[in-house]
């Protein structure tokens, strides 16, 4: 936004101190020529007789010295005003250096203002908290796309080859083609739908209404319990009602994700999914934990990132398209509430999501 130019906020405090001590020594010499003045009345009355120096005299012999004060006030409110705006505007000089390296593109510089806590030092931490999380959210996304673009490249990629392959050869069955080329198309869409998805979460464009989150927890369930029956995973489900505020869909979308990881990072047969609602103080808790191999914490740590299937545990041929935990993450986020993967003891992994709780029944 282009403004026109003005004067320089030092220069105004400048002005300012020097304008209030000048009008400050005005008013001082305007009440000591009043006393002079009352002293020389009564000095009159008291002896009857005219022998002090006239009231007119008295001022003008008064002036000049008035005159010298007042220009030494000016001189002394300048330069002092000068020197003192300029010390208490040396931290937002810094700031607004930091400001413009930040637009400039440099998000690791950081103010880290010394001494002790003002108006000035609580801008500039907070605007260091500011700038961390920028360049956290930064890397992130520049991760996220590169990720991304690989992710997308590769089935487009693989179409490409099998269609070179059929043109090579035209007596190459078609119905082997065009079943690979429709794996491949499916694997693009579901992975397209769900950097949407992500997308729409993280710009909390959605409304928000009441939610039972134990509702959205049994619906997964439900839905995914054929999967669960062909991969010979049982689950079992517990827990309360759950009342929240956000995106039904989105919020199912949270569910289900987490109980088809569940159940596709489990053991090959007999495992184990259980899943549960909760409530605490401020909060409603989803819990969504299974069997399996044995996971490391550093591993459990990162498999909200985009595109980590955590392939070192997987059995079965569904990978998916690596972005599950990293929708829930978004998700969880986009509602203000928390996201926790910690390795079971015995094998597997417990998810944790905490949502902040409403006082009214989704139904009430």
């Amino acid at each position: 936004m282009r403004r026109a130019p003005g004067l320089s906020a030092r220069l105004k405090l400048t002005l300012s101190y020097t304008g209030f001590l000048l009008l400050a020594g005005a008013l001082l010499l305007a009440a000591w020529s009043v006393i002079l003045l009352g002293f020389q009345r009564r000095a009159i009355d008291a002896q009857g007789l005219v022998f002090a120096v006239p009231g007119a005299g008295l001022l003008r012999s008064f002036a000049p010295s008035a005159a010298a004060v007042m220009a030494f006030l000016l001189v002394f409110g300048l330069s002092g005003g000068w020197i003192l705006a300029g010390r208490m505007l040396a931290p937002l000089t810094q700031i607004t250096d930091a400001t413009r390296a930040a637009a400039n593109g440099s998000l690791s510089h950081r103010i880290r203002l010394p001494g002790r806590n003002d108006e000035f030092r609580e801008l500039a931490d907070a605007f260091d908290t500011m700038l961390t999380r920028l360049e956290a959210h930064v890397a992130e996304q520049r991760r996220f796309a590169a990720n991304a673009s690989h992710e997308l490249r590769t089935p487009l990629a693989i179409s490409k080859a099998l269609l070179d392959v059929a043109r090579a050869d035209p007596a190459h069955d078609t119905g082997e083609v065009i079943e690979r080329l429709r794996n491949v198309n499916t694997r693009a869409i579901d992975l397209t739908e769900a950097l949407l998805l992500i997308g729409r979460a993280d710009q909390r464009s959605f409304a928000r209404e009441p939610v039972d989150l134990s509702l959205m927890a049994e619906e997964a369930t439900e839905t995914l319990l054929p999967l669960a029956e062909k991969h010979g995973v049982a689950i079992e489900t517990s827990g309360d009602i759950a009342p929240t505020s956000g995106s039904p869909a989105l919020l199912l979308q949270l569910a289900m994700n987490l109980v088809h990881n569940a159940i596709i990072h489990n053991l090959p047969a007999r495992g184990t999914v259980w899943v549960g609602t909760g409530v605490r103080p401020g909060t409603v808790v989803l819990t969504v934990e299974n069997t399996g191999e044995q996971v490391a914490p550093k591993l459990a740590a990162t498999l909200t990132e985009p595109f980590r299937r955590g392939t070192e545990r997987l059995h079965t041929d569904h990978a998916g398209v690596g972005l599950g935990l990293a929708i829930v993450k978004t998700i969880t986020q986009a509602h203000d509430g928390t996201l926790t993967l910690l390795p079971r003891p015995s094998g597997g992994i417990r998810v944790t999501v905490e949502l902040p709780r409403t006082t009214a029944h989704p139904d009430g």
